[in-house]
């Protein structure tokens, strides 16, 4: 549908008429006109809004955030004037900072309209759930008082319980998958298979699909059930099930709380007829940003808020939701909806959906439903980059698209919105007199520059090299950054950029070290752990692999050394020789148990700080921790109430790091050089932005079965289940086979590793800066381990169609 037919329906003369009877609110009128006109088209789109379904497909750098504060603002003054009852607006987004940047922008246009800066509440999806849930703690059982909240992680030491339980309860299945493929029965390789299971496949599995089936409303129950559906030789949703099951009792009876329990908390109260018409008579609507990004269950809870009435959804059971639910949410959308409901989103910036339940499938679902019946606008005008790096993303999508058609459907479009990796929708830029300032700013340089660096240690010198001339201009002017796909990149960016950013008095921030700070807790507990049970295998793994993190030993076969501990740490006369890799980390491990030995019990999280290398804020970090425990086990000093004060720490998620700011404008300083990952990067921009080490392995990577575990077969049970899940929620007839699920599995990860570099692309004004070294790591683990590495299938192809934009290496040698 065209912008015009859409604002033709709320032309500016109708705004005019409607309040022309009182000079106050014909005064209140002349100002909202007066917001709307600040606005570009495709926002204004949005400002028109009066009731009813309404999509909008956004394309980055449309300025989504500031058309929805302005839309925002200009609803409540029209609430304002039709009635003088109290119902809100209620905002929704993804995260705590976008939530506090919008209610600042929405305050700012009510003060235009010199209107109370009221009337509306601006929440994550989280916190909508939690305050829905805390007001009816009888209907929700969430009694805050008593429980905890966690955010599960494959280590957490629930999943890890729950894979315990289920093996004892489950040993003949167990046993099979600990033959896997072939075994012959040696008991060395059995025991590195029982440590595979139990530390990585079985938690991974678990951790996979309680987020995914939780998010959906699936039942332990019903996951069970569509196991009957299932032939594969390992039961995999079976075993999922079970997991799942025993995770569930066990947060039940610790009274423990996930983010998932939010949301289905929220979602009991709403089932209660009473408490839904509370809620629903305090609020006239629901707008929700980063829509691409909510889970079935999500959307369910905005759609009950924003209807007006009745429900219809409101019988079906929460634990028995089925792929009908989809349907039936699409069903309610129509012309005459009484669901005041405005969802704004990108599907083609969906980065999420591979390590979290949100699938852009049901946004794209909303789109289309929309567009039926007319209610789809679109925001595809943006101002944010200089022309040449908008041409470039638009060639990035339509490329990406015709590949895979190509090589997955022979060309041919089908109406299946999941055959592409992006929704076709270009960026646009502004039309002349646009009302923001600077909109699409002149290039520096060519906009676009594409480097064939010979390795990745030419690649920063390269960089380096840019860097210099960039913040030489006007420091104080100027906002990079440099856009990794792994944390392990920043890091070894950040050691090899430090000395020439002290030379020439660039500031440079890790954003990766912040985010390491957080997981000093986890760290600590794991080396303390080792040490008060270092013949546990369990234990001594954890220990290892954090010694690994900090690059304190070499990437080796944990596995091996943790299954057999006494043989690792005290080998005998007669034991093999170890390899230097494992005696360096033999050597370590013994030295953390005699400083177990030799200090007093408030040393040891000291010592162990400084064991690991902390920099200055992971010490202050780590002083903070060892306050906090000394002062909780005071009149109880002993190694297990440090243990068990440490592991409620690392459980609760309540420990912050030592950190002087919260704001993401320390991202984006002037004057400083930022590296950061892709995924950290979506949602802000810089004049420069660098994407070095575009290499295949990574954008769009190769799905892999890492080693240890392929004597399971030639595929991951969690990933394998994911697909299955996602099959029958998506309503497909049957669900696929382990082959097809790992295929379908694959097309998930490719089609979202193409978003990613489509979003880092898209965070920069000025200048976009793109290399792929001919030889780069096949690990960023071992950075020295230099070998030849295909670019990502995109840069060739970005190459050839600006020639111009590709550097000559050989005239700038000279």
């Amino acid at each position: 549908m065209s912008d015009s037919k859409f604002t033709a329906s709320v032309a500016e003369e109708s705004l005019h008429s409607e309040l022309s009877e009182r000079s106050p609110l014909l005064n209140l009128r002349e100002k909202i006109v007066a917001i709307r006109n600040g606005l570009r088209p495709g926002q204004q789109q949005m400002a028109d809004w009066q009731s009813g379904p309404l999509a909008i497909s956004a394309v980055p750098g449309a300025g989504k955030s500031t058309g929805m504060a302005a839309a925002a603002a200009i609803a409540i003054a029209r609430q304002y004037e039709r009635s003088s009852s109290r119902r809100h607006l209620v905002v929704v987004t993804f995260t705590r900072s976008a939530a506090a940047n919008i209610k600042a922008k929405i305050r700012k246009d009510l003060k235009k309209l010199s209107l109370p800066q009221t009337g509306f509440f601006v929440y994550t999806l989280h916190g909508l759930a939690l305050n829905i849930a805390s007001r009816h703690p009888d209907l929700s059982g969430l009694q805050l008082e008593n429980v905890t909240l966690i955010t599960p992680t494959q280590s957490h030491r629930f999943i890890r319980t729950a894979v315990e339980q289920w093996i004892a309860n489950n040993p003949g299945i167990y046993l099979r998958l600990l033959e896997g493929h072939q075994f012959d029965g040696e008991e060395t390789e059995r025991l590195r298979r029982q440590s595979v299971l139990r530390t990585e496949v079985l938690p991974e599995l678990a951790n996979t699909v309680i987020h995914e089936a939780k998010s959906s409303g699936i039942s332990p129950e019903l996951l069970r059930e569509w196991s009957k559906q299932t032939t594969d030789e390992y039961t995999i949703l079976s075993v999922a099930a079970g997991l799942y099951e025993q995770y569930q009792n066990l947060m039940r009876s610790r009274d423990f709380i996930d983010y998932d329990d939010m949301i289905l908390a929220a979602l009991r109260v709403l089932e209660n007829d009473s408490a839904r018409r509370i809620e629903q008579n305090q609020v006239f609507a629901v707008f929700e940003d980063e829509a691409q990004d909510s889970s079935p269950l999500q959307t369910q809870l905005l759609e009950i808020l924003a209807s007006d009435g009745e429900y219809e959804g409101k019988n079906s059971s929460l634990l028995t939701l089925n792929s009908s639910f989809m349907t039936d949410a699409m069903n309610r959308v129509s012309t005459h909806s009484s669901l005041n409901l405005v969802r704004v989103g990108d599907p083609n910036q969906a980065i999420n959906s591979t390590f979290t339940p949100a699938d852009p499938i049901y946004f794209r679902q909303f789109c289309e439903k929309c567009d039926r019946i007319k209610r789809l606008a679109t925001m595809d005008q943006a101002g944010r980059s200089t022309r040449i790096i908008i041409e470039a993303a638009n060639f990035a999508l339509k490329w990406i698209n015709n590949q895979w058609l190509a090589t997955t459907n022979n060309k041919q479009q089908t109406t299946d919105n999941r055959q592409v990796p992006f929704r076709l929708q270009t960026i646009h830029p502004v039309e002349a007199g646009d009302p923001q300032t600077n909109a699409n700013p002149a290039p520096t340089g060519r906009g676009l520059e594409l480097y064939t660096p010979r390795d990745i240690h030419h690649t920063v010198e390269l960089l380096s090299q840019r860097v210099i001339k960039l913040f030489g201009e006007d420091p104080t002017k100027t906002s990079a950054a440099i856009l990794v796909r792994e944390n392990r990149q920043g890091r070894w960016l950040a050691e090899a950029l430090t000395p020439v950013c002290k030379e020439h008095n660039i500031i440079l921030y890790d954003v990766g070290e912040r985010d390491r700070r957080s997981h000093v807790p986890q760290e600590i507990l794991a080396l303390l752990q080792f040490c008060d049970r270092p013949h546990s295998p369990d234990y001594l793994k954890a220990a290892l692999e954090a010694l690994v993190q900090r690059q304190l030993i070499p990437t080796q076969d944990l596995n091996a050394l943790a299954s057999l501990p006494e043989e690792f740490l005290y080998p005998g006369p007669l034991a093999a020789p170890q390899p230097e890799t494992v005696q360096k980390a033999a050597r370590l491990c013994r030295s953390l148990l005699r400083a177990r030995l030799e200090l007093p019990l408030y040393q040891l999280i000291s010592f162990l700080a400084l064991t690991l290398n902390y920099d200055q804020a992971e010490l202050a970090t780590a002083d903070k921790l060892a306050e906090r425990v000394n002062q909780q086990i005071a009149g109880n000093s002993s190694m297990g109430g440090m243990l068990s004060a440490l592991s409620e720490i690392v459980s609760s998620e309540r420990f912050e790091p030592v950190e002087t700011e919260d704001s993401e404008e320390r991202y984006t300083r002037c004057g400083q050089l930022t590296i950061i990952t892709m995924h950290k990067a979506k949602g802000l921009d810089w004049d420069y932005v660098f994407l070095p080490f575009l290499h295949e392995n990574l954008i769009p990577g190769r799905f892999w079965v890492p080693p240890q575990s392929q004597f399971l077969g030639d595929f991951t049970l969690s990933e394998v289940a994911r697909a299955q899940i996602r099959a029958a929620l998506h309503g497909e007839s049957t669900i696929p086979d382990v082959t097809q699920a790992w295929e379908q599995a694959k097309h998930l990860k490719i089609s979202e590793e193409y978003r990613l570099l489509y979003v880092a692309m898209t965070r920069a004004k000025r200048l976009v800066w793109m290399s792929a070294a001919q030889k780069a790591p096949f690990t960023w683990s071992k950075p020295d381990n230099l070998q030849e590495q295909a670019p990502c299938p995109v840069f060739p192809a970005l190459k050839r169609q600006f020639p111009e934009c590709v550097a000559n290496l050989a005239v700038m040698a000279k």
